[in-house]
């Protein structure tokens, strides 16, 4: 498993909410450095990982506990606060 550099808490957040706080505490953190996001929100699953494809960030790690979604996200060498 990945350890991550920083977390962010999107449970009980609705879209586009989770993408938008993922899009900005993304934007803290160094090329190659992980993020790891919770969220409830069942859009966020495709929005999340559609938006890291866009932006050249990339999903290392996918999982969902009941209604738990948990993503593993490695900061790529593009700035993601411009998209």
């Amino acid at each position: 498993m990945t350890s991550p550099d920083a977390e962010l808490d999107c449970v009980g957040l609705y879209c586009p909410m989770p993408v938008a706080m993922t899009r900005e505490r993304i934007g803290l953190l160094e090329p190659g450095q992980v993020l790891l996001v919770t969220a409830d929100d069942p859009a966020a699953e495709e929005d999340i990982q559609r938006w890291a494809r866009r932006t050249g960030n990339e999903v290392v790690e996918f999982s969902r506990n009941g209604n738990i979604l948990t993503f593993m996200i490695r900061k790529g060498a593009k700035d993601a606060r411009k998209e």
